[in-house]
């Protein structure tokens, strides 16, 4: 079976965030299983450095939205890849999304359409001798190539689309769908029409063959108006359609007995040699050498990931005896209250503002637990490299959160099957109490390495979750 992957993002040639990760790891996880993938994703600069001096040209375009194109065929790092070279759209300085200020580009509905206009173009045989069985797009970056199939290729495979925040959506007003290319009609409620503009999001979820989001718990909250960001009726309708697979992670990338970023690697067998990696991060972020719990935050410091919740419980997580080192960047707002928090307690609080792929494996290969105090997280990642590298997750009871930590509570510890705490509702009350439990739990010397031990036991890879995007590609394609 051939999926073509349609994608913004793609580990580890460019990442803002899980999506990267879970569109670089899966296509090694499906190969296993009898099916291949060719990954489609924007030639911005950082993806263009790595193309060979001679990447081949499969398809081109004379104008494509405003300027020359071509899609270029390549293999890296082992991922199967077709890059559009559009340099009047993708050749800037700043992010994938923005500016080096973070602003979002004006042109993002014109960068993003084409960008979904070549995917279905490929989609559709543009490429001698190679046409998918599937198309498999991600977010609202790719998701208006399922609505130039639905509207221009009777012929066209099968589809779906992937939701990995409902949050981010691609609304646009209502002035671009002339330029967009496609007929008339399709600016209605049943189309890209979205409370009167144009939604790019919501335009595949009309189109998508099957609509998947990261948990099973997340299926379930994205079909409330509580969580359904406005699109929760349309997710109702199409709830035979709807999915929730889990995420899994690359096991390969994040392994605490290969991991070069680690001061010190180990295994589920020699936990003590966390120890080092532990004084690593207490040395990088000025907090004191001692013997109570060094808790990590490695995060968009933003409102959805409860950043603010933190920030204003700092002087009560250190009242417990806890240290916290913060890794993330985001709202200046937040950064700044962050930073102060530091100042007011140093050696107890540490801060970098910025991304740091090294200083992240760091962070979960020596810190005792990682905090995730989302108020809402359709999968989240980091709580399952946490488990990974025995860095106890204390999380929000929330999205996939919720459906891959067991929560320490009396029965699970007697059982042994807890790795992690879960807390409810979203607020500072509920997660000092967490972090309280983490600290009794932390002094048991038996209790502690059993949980560290559990989280690691756990099957966060692929495997499954694979063998789940397998049944469904053959269930449409049939």
């Amino acid at each position: 079976m051939k999926i073509l992957s349609v994608a913004s993002e793609v580990f580890p040639l460019i990442k803002t965030g899980g999506l990267a990760d879970v569109t670089g790891a899966l296509p090694g996880a499906l190969a296993g299983l009898g099916v291949s993938t060719r990954t489609m994703l924007p030639g911005y600069p950082s993806v263009v450095a790595r193309l060979p001096k001679r990447a081949r040209a499969l398809h081109s375009y004379p104008d494509l939205f405003g300027g020359k194109a071509k899609v270029l065929g390549v293999e890296i790092d082992g991922l199967d890849l077709l890059v559009l070279d559009a340099p009047h759209l993708f050749d800037r300085p700043g992010g994938a999304y923005g500016d080096a200020g973070g602003v979002d580009w004006p042109d993002n509905w014109k960068r993003f359409a084409a960008f979904s206009r070549a995917a279905a173009d490929v989609a559709g045989g543009a490429i001698a001798g190679w046409r998918p069985d599937i198309v498999h797009a991600h977010d609202w970056q790719a998701a208006l190539t399922l609505a130039y199939l639905r509207y221009g290729d009777a012929s066209a495979p099968p589809s779906v689309i992937t939701v990995h925040n409902l949050a981010f959506q691609g609304q646009f007003p209502a002035s671009i769908f002339a330029e967009l290319g496609l007929p008339a009609h399709a600016m209605g409620l049943d189309g890209v029409e979205y409370f009167g503009g144009v939604g790019f999001l919501k335009a595949g979820l009309q189109a998508a063959s099957a609509i998947t989001t990261v948990s099973p718990t997340y299926a379930s909250e994205i079909r409330t108006p509580a969580f359904g960001m406005g699109l929760d009726g349309l997710l109702n309708l199409r709830a035979g359609q709807l999915h929730g697979i889990l995420n899994g992670i690359d096991t390969g990338q994040w392994n605490p007995e290969t991991d070069t970023h680690l001061a010190s690697r180990y295994t589920v067998r020699t936990l003590k040699h966390r120890s080092a990696n532990r004084h690593a991060i207490e040395t990088r972020f000025g907090l004191d050498h001692d013997a109570g719990p060094l808790l990590c935050v490695v995060s968009r410091l933003t409102w959805q990931k409860g950043m603010d919740i933190l920030a204003a419980e700092l002087d009560r997580i250190v009242a417990a005896g806890a240290r916290l080192a913060i890794l993330g960047a985001g709202d200046q707002g937040l950064e700044g209250v962050l930073l102060a928090g530091a100042a007011r307690h140093r050696g107890r609080v540490g801060v970098v503002v910025g991304y740091d792929e090294g200083l992240s494996h760091l962070l979960q290969g020596g810190a005792d637990a990682i905090l995730i105090p989302s108020r809402f997280e359709p999968c989240g990642l980091t709580q399952l490299y946490g488990l990974r590298y025995g860095c106890v997750p204390v999380v929000a009871r929330t999205g996939g959160l919720a459906d891959t930590i067991v929560d320490a509570n009396h029965a699970a510890l007697a059982a042994g099957v807890a790795t992690g705490f879960q807390f409810a509702p979203e607020s500072g009350e509920a997660l000092v109490d967490a972090v309280w439990r983490l600290v009794g739990v932390f002094g048991d010397d038996g209790a502690w390495p059993a949980m560290q031990k559990q989280g690691m036991k756990a099957d966060v890879s692929w495997q499954a979750s694979a063998k789940d995007y397998v049944k469904l590609y053959r269930s449409i394609a049939a």
